[in-house]
């Protein structure tokens, strides 16, 4: 274990520039000065503080809430973070990750200029030997593989990689991309959420996330999410979750006690994988008992109930209202998921799944049903995102004061200018070419938004290049990501990026990631250097934040989404491939003077202008708020739609029908063109898929039994992977401080990457608290420390994603490059998927053993 760092929480929030004094890299295998010492060297006396800071407005993206911020920024130094007060989702309210912010950006482990790879032999078990290089020589060499390609008719051997991303990204991520002529704009979404959407679009037509009426809700049913920890817009529903168990009943599901249940009134520890089991049952009773919301349902012909468990009805006897194919769902499957078939299938008590079922029926229509990645992201998790779904239809919570609801309408200009008129004859023959992760394939529908390869399978794109197919890679610019360290099996990721001919990572620190680039170019913080812009919903509100620089660089660090592609492009143009140059200078032009930038640095502000001119020019006041100027947009640091107006889509939803789908003829249409696509059945597409269902079953929720990977009695246990309310999504592991509070996440230990067991399970291995374990699967293992914990289910092992880093810094990895700090999640969970969605999955499927170490 490294060395703990004894220092005030009030020093660290000082951390100071004058970092950048520990090394020239950012990373480096040799004893360096402490970071707090070298902080606490250099911070200002007191008599030499104004005391006139002020509030600068900017937005987090420590997970995907996206929440605005406000940064106090005193003698040049970010002192301290809060919400902003101007956001009407959650106003001054945060979670604890906004804290971790001021570590990151002041972290002395950062990327302080672009380096470039010395040593040829690429892999984990060998040091890169990076040395610094100039700007010029760093895109010079990027830019000269680029031509290279393009001569070579290899266009679309390149390709780039998105992790998180602002609504700047545009220029970078496609239309340069397909300037250049490769189709490869690979994004991080399938590993984030996917499988979420398919329940929502395919039965309401919403590919998005919705906002919960937690303060109107008089009944709240979760599964898997944890909402004041580690769901969308934790700020929000961190202000309001203690209100709303004065006035709604809440149930979670979930395998492990989280900390949204150990909050609520109650908390079901189910089987992993098997939440639709208990969806499907509560639809069940809430029929049999008459318990449906009829204003939005509908109801019998004749008033009197015909659904008897076992028996079918004829679908003419129903006249629904704003619903499609009820009876179609009931006698597919729905009239045998009787309570005490989910009895047999989850051992939970028939009389609580009928509780809960005639609780709803009650609270109705103020009912909503949450879901989560835990619950959805595994390899059938779009049939659980259905049968969880299909209740916010059943008890009218669609759409309905106390239920749920999308996002707001407002206007922004994500879109760019079309591109299209500036690809040249080399982009025109490879532009369109199939894309590495191999999405609408016959195994891989991918269906976002109903089309065949509409989405992404992020993970499978390293299977793509190591198999080279359809092609190989041989060129890729990849930024804010670490994608063999949040992937499943990551090392696939090493394997195909040790392949590589030429990588260019655009980062903060040094990742796992960055460990196989040929050379690195070091980004601006999000959060306190950037421009970029970005939106949330919640509280019945539409909110857009801008992300704006609130203190100087730090470094020789440049904006990922403007600075450096401009930068890039200009490159071009001097090497004479001059169309993305004439893009930027012809099509990206300033909404009010109508001029594009005139160097990098106006490149990002320019674009967050365009894309945030509907909101501060006239004609806002159609959408929200009437903030009049660029420069109060700015200052305010965001601006607020009206608020939602309820049931609006009732009887218009984006779906095949207009209605609420049980019976998703929207599916059946996008499964019945994938098939026709490969000249196969919609049943063959399934078999190849890897589900149960044949027929209509295919289109309404139901229940698939979930797959296992792995022997039962070797890998007795079942792996519940789980996310921090530390976690900013692996990067935040290099900060002192999420070590420090490690023990704000139930059942876990400070200083120590634990795995959470039963007791009862802990003693049939002879395990005891605070033992070294190794915790084993198939594919792969990892070391970390047992805390024993009732509040896990026997028979599953959780564990919190984000530590496990063999790179990044000093505190992240126990021997920088070397020698890991706990257990990466990731290196023990199975590469599979969820394929209708493309989602990789996490959760549910992987058996596991633990042993002492």
């Amino acid at each position: 274990m490294s060395k703990k760092i004894q220092i005030s929480r009030r020093a660290l929030l000082k951390s100071s520039a004058a970092t950048a004094a520990l090394s020239a890299t950012g990373c480096s295998t040799t004893a360096v000065e402490p970071m707090v010492e070298a902080i606490e060297n250099e911070l200002p006396k007191s008599d030499a503080l104004t005391g006139t800071g002020k509030w600068v407005g900017t937005t987090c993206q420590g997970c995907t809430s996206w929440c605005a911020k406000q940064v106090y920024v005193m003698d040049g130094r970010a002192v301290k973070v809060r919400g902003n007060v101007n956001s009407q989702v959650h106003g001054e309210s945060s979670c604890p990750r906004q804290h971790l912010s001021l570590q990151q950006v002041y972290d002395p482990d950062r990327v302080r200029t672009p380096l470039i790879r010395t040593n040829p032999k690429k892999g984990q078990q060998h040091d890169p030997m990076f040395k610094p290089i100039s700007w010029d020589e760093a895109l010079d060499l990027l830019a000269d593989k680029i031509i290279n390609l393009r001569n070579a008719g290899e266009a679309n051997k390149y390709a780039l990689l998105r992790g998180r991303y602002s609504h700047i990204n545009e220029f970078v991520y496609k239309h340069l991309t397909n300037m250049i002529g490769s189709p490869n704009n690979i994004s991080h979404s399938s590993i984030c959420a996917e499988a979420h959407k398919m329940g929502p679009y395919y039965q309401d037509g919403n590919w998005g996330y919705n906002q919960y009426d937690v303060a109107n809700a008089k009944f709240i049913l979760s599964f898997g999410a944890d909402p004041i920890a580690s769901n969308r817009q934790v700020s929000y529903y961190s202000k309001t979750w203690g209100d709303a168990l004065d006035q709604a009943k809440v149930v979670v599901v979930d395998p492990r006690l989280s900390a949204s249940a150990s909050k609520a009134h109650k908390w079901i520890p189910i089987e992993p994988a098997k939440d639709s089991v208990l969806a499907l049952a509560i639809a069940h009773v809430a029929l049999v008992e008459g318990g449906w919301h009829k204003p939005f349902v509908g109801d019998f012909k004749d008033g009197n109930n015909q659904f008897v468990a076992g028996k079918t009805i004829a679908a003419s006897q129903f006249d629904e209202k704003y619903t499609h194919g009820l009876i179609e769902w009931w006698n597919l499957t729905l009239k045998d998921c009787t309570p005490q078939w989910a009895a047999e299938q989850t051992d939970i008590d028939p009389q609580t799944i009928i509780s809960i079922a005639k609780d709803m029926a009650a609270a109705a229509p103020a009912v909503q049903v949450w879901t989560s990645r835990g619950a959805v992201m595994h390899t059938r998790g779009t049939y659980t995102s259905f049968a969880c779904h299909a209740l916010n239809g059943l008890f009218g919570g669609i759409d309905n004061k106390g239920g749920l609801f999308p996002a707001n309408k407002i206007k922004l200009h994500k879109s760019f200018p079309d591109s299209k008129p500036y690809l040249d004859d080399i982009a025109k023959k490879t532009v369109k070419s199939p894309k590495i992760d191999q999405r609408g394939t016959l195994a891989f529908p991918a269906l976002k938004k109903g089309k065949s390869g509409g989405g992404v399978i992020t993970s499978n794109a390293p299977n793509g290049m190591l198999s080279a197919d359809p092609y190989e890679i041989k060129v890729m610019l990849a930024y804010f990501n670490n994608f063999n360290f949040s992937s499943p099996e990551g090392q696939r990721w090493n394997e195909a990026l040790s392949q590589l001919e030429f990588m260019a990572h655009i980062t903060t620190n040094i990742s796992e990631f960055s460990w196989f680039a040929d050379i690195i170019l070091p980004a601006n913080h999000h959060m306190f250097e950037k421009w970029g812009v970005l939106d949330s919903i919640g509280n019945g509100v539409h909110q857009v934040s801008v992300q704006q620089p609130s203190i100087d660089r730090l470094w020789n660090t440049k904006d990922d989404e403007s600075e450096i592609p401009y930068l890039l492009a200009k490159k071009l143009a001097e090497k004479g491939f001059d169309k993305p140059w004439r893009y930027i200078n012809e099509q990206l032009l300033d909404p009010e003077t109508q001029q594009p930038a005139k160097n990098e640095q106006e490149f990002g502000k320019l674009l967050v202008r365009y894309v945030t001119a509907p909101l501060w020019q006239p004609g806002a006041d159609k959408y929200g708020e009437d903030l009049g100027s660029w420069d109060k947009f700015v200052e305010a640091g965001v601006w607020n739609s009206h608020p939602y107006k309820l049931k609006t889509r009732w009887g218009k939803f984006k779906t095949e029908t207009k209605q609420f789908e049980f019976y998703s003829k929207t599916l059946e249409t996008a499964l019945g063109k994938h098939a026709k696509k490969h000249s196969v059945s919609v049943d063959e597409v399934m078999a190849a898929c890897e589900y149960e269902a044949r027929g209509k079953l295919a289109f309404v929720p139901h229940y698939e039994a979930p797959y296992r990977f792995g022997d039962a009695k070797q890998y007795p246990l079942l792996l519940v992977d789980q996310k921090s309310r530390l976690n900013k999504e692996g990067r935040s592991a290099n900060t002192p401080w999420y070590y420090e509070f490690k023990d704000v996440d139930p059942g876990d230990k400070v200083e120590v990457d634990t795995a959470k067991l039963n007791p009862i399970d802990a003693q049939k291995l002879g395990i005891k608290d605070g033992d070294n374990i190794i915790v084993s699967s198939p594919v792969g293992q990892l070391s970390c420390t047992a805390a024993l914990w009732e509040g896990v289910r026997p028979g599953t092992v959780a564990k919190c994603f984000g530590q496990g880093h063999w790179a990044y810094g000093r505190h992240a990895s126990l021997k920088f490059g070397s020698q890991v700090r706990g257990g990466n999640n990731n290196d023990i969970i199975a590469d599979r998927y969820d394929r209708l969605s493309g989602a990789s999955a996490f959760y549910g499927h992987i058996r596991i053993q633990v042993s002492k170490a």
